[in-house]
């Protein structure tokens, strides 16, 4: 999966819901795109432009966020979807504030060992490839409640601009094509639904500039916008995916898709020199493990030492291996298994923690966890977006089908991509070890349970008001990212665009090793480091972890100013 995702390069854009109120291309370049009027950051052009027309025509940010969505079902499928799952944040503009987790669950004839060998080893191709690796999608019922509870325009009105994407059609640009052709070879030609839809009509390759039409989903996307949701769980897309199921020896039927419900919950909350950091809670990992690494590195002068010090980055990844030890041992679908989050993000739990830290010396993993050797997992293969509208709504959404293209199957007749996020539970319960599988018991399967995420869509306020909205992909590495993001504005006093641009590191517990992007660390650097006691390792890809799209609010004058991420091949769009 490695070599796919390097083949493609996001097309992110940046759009203003009204006219633009722009100052000189030097800010812009330093700081990211200003506006009063609203922000869209999102990991496709045109799916950016839809959600600026939905706030241009009177919607607000939910209402952008969900027809953003349902878009990205259609010009990103190798992470957009309607197939998937995800978390979405949301803070209205008088400080109410709501998660809405639409994660998938697990088929109710789900097992604990059902990944497992006959010699106990994890079969890891049945859990990432076709049938058996699927849940049960929340996306389409998650942005229905979202949309329900807090939407201003008709629910018809937000998805049809997807619809008609997806009927019309879209300009594919060079890395999506040859992405497209590699899958086509690699993953598609296995299941004749997906090659019906994204192989070439009539043969040969995708090329830049050719016209990816999907009048199937255009189909579904125009019966769940006249319809709504239950046309997905209980209609004749349930149908098409029960009937595929059964055909072909998967877990997921009718009944579980009936079954389903996406859950609102209380977001999770911590402090930051003063300012509030609200993000996701379990079954989302992402929220605690950021204010429990943010509450350790409290407790020091970062600012003092400098952003890129051998002590800054010494104290950033001893905070990271002990947060994400934690999430090893603790975390997993609080409708299942007790969740000590309120200890995990207490003051006092990180005053215990930060004693722990030896300024001058890097703490070794396995003493303070244990060990059994396992193959790795968890993919990074996910996208995010923030949307700011005029009143100063906001919304951070992060959603995915797990692996580039999830598990590689399309719904015949439907043309959406189900997930593989079966994958992302504890296969072996009891097997946790030095190469970054996770088996602690909270996030074992069991049937109609949520499987455990990295994924931490983020809001920041201070004094009340709007501060930062942000989010990433990357699979475990999203707390990271977005510790990254935080300190770069709150500690370090960064623009939108210097915070997404900055470096970065992370480290993950299990394995013991810190990667670091090339430019994140001298050579001198890394050698005080490496005698510290750290193991750290340089990330040769061209491109990095994470696409940190963020929504910058300056608290004197008000203006947003929105900054994707430059790893991604990045545009800006301005509708009129």
């Amino acid at each position: 999966m490695a070599t796919a995702r390097t083949l493609h390069l996001l097309h992110v854009t940046i759009a203003l819901a009204v006219g633009p109120l722009l100052s000189s291309a030097a800010a812009q370049a330093d700081s990211g795109v200003p506006s009063r009027t609203g922000i869209v950051v999102s990991a496709s052009a045109p799916a950016s432009d839809v959600g600026a027309a939905i706030l241009r025509q009177g919607g607000n940010a939910v209402d952008a966020a969900v027809a953003t969505a349902f878009a990205l079902a259609v010009t990103l499928p190798a992470a957009g979807n309607i197939g998937g799952g995800g978390f979405m944040l949301i803070r209205l503009r008088n400080g109410r504030t709501s998660v809405i987790d639409y994660r998938e669950t697990a088929p109710a004839r789900a097992t604990p060992t059902m990944y497992l060998r006959v010699d106990g080893s994890i079969d890891h191709d049945l859990s990432t490839k076709g049938y058996v690796a699927v849940g049960v999608p929340g996306t389409v019922r998650g942005l229905a409640l979202a949309h329900k509870k807090y939407g201003r325009l008709p629910w018809a009105t937000v998805l049809a601009p997807a619809a008609a994407l997806a009927a019309t059609g879209f300009p594919l640009s060079g890395p999506m094509a040859r992405e497209l052709n590699w899958f086509v070879d690699s993953v598609f030609s296995r299941f004749p639904s997906s090659l019906a839809v994204y192989g070439k009509p009539g043969g040969g390759q995708w090329a830049a500039g050719d016209t990816l039409r999907l009048p199937d989903l255009a189909r579904a996307l125009r019966d769940i916008a006249r319809t709504g949701p239950d046309v997905f769980y209980r209609g004749w897309i349930a149908d098409s995916i029960a009937s595929q199921m059964a055909a072909h020896g998967g877990l997921l039927t009718k009944a579980d898709l009936a079954a389903y419900r996406a859950r609102e919950r209380v977001p999770l909350r911590g402090t930051f020199r003063g300012y509030d950091i609200i993000s996701a809670p379990p079954p989302s990992s992402g929220g605690t493990v950021l204010i429990e690494m943010l509450n350790i590195l409290e407790r020091f002068d970062l600012k003092a030492a400098g952003r890129y010090s051998a002590t800054t980055h010494h104290l950033t990844m001893e905070a990271m291996r002990r947060a994400y030890l934690d999430r090893a041992r603790w975390l997993g679908d609080p409708d299942f298994a007790p969740q000590p989050v309120q200890r995990l993000t207490s003051k006092a739990y990180a005053d215990s923690l930060a004693a722990s830290i030896d300024p001058q010396r890097a703490t070794a993993s396995v003493h303070l966890g244990p060990n059994v050797a396992c193959p790795p997992s968890e993919h990074p293969q996910t996208t995010h977006f923030s949307i700011v509208d005029r009143d100063g709504n906001a919304v951070a959404n992060t959603y995915t089908i797990n692996w580039w293209y999830g598990s590689g199957l399309v719904v015949q007749g439907a043309g959406f991509l189900l997930n593989n996020e079966m994958d992302d539970f504890n296969k072996k319960q009891g097997c946790t070890g030095a190469e970054g599988e996770i088996g602690t018991a909270a996030n074992v399967i069991a049937p109609r349970k949520r499987m455990l995420s990295s994924m931490a869509p983020t809001i920041v306020a201070h004094n009340g008001q709007l501060r930062l909205v942000t989010g990433t992909p990357g699979g475990r590495t999203i707390p990271n990212t977005l510790l990254a993001v935080v300190l770069n504005v709150i500690e370090f006093g960064m623009t939108a665009r210097e915070a997404v641009a900055g470096p970065r590191i992370h480290h993950a517990w299990m394995p013991d090793t810190a990667l670091v992007e090339q430019a994140a660390m001298s050579d001198s650097l890394l050698t005080i480091l490496r005698e510290m006691g750290h193991t750290i390792q340089r990330v040769n890809e061209p491109r990095r972890w994470g696409d940190a799209h963020t929504i910058v609010i300056d608290e004197t004058t008000g203006v947003a100013w929105g900054a994707n991420d430059a790893s991604a091949d990045s545009k800006v769009s301005r509708p009129e």
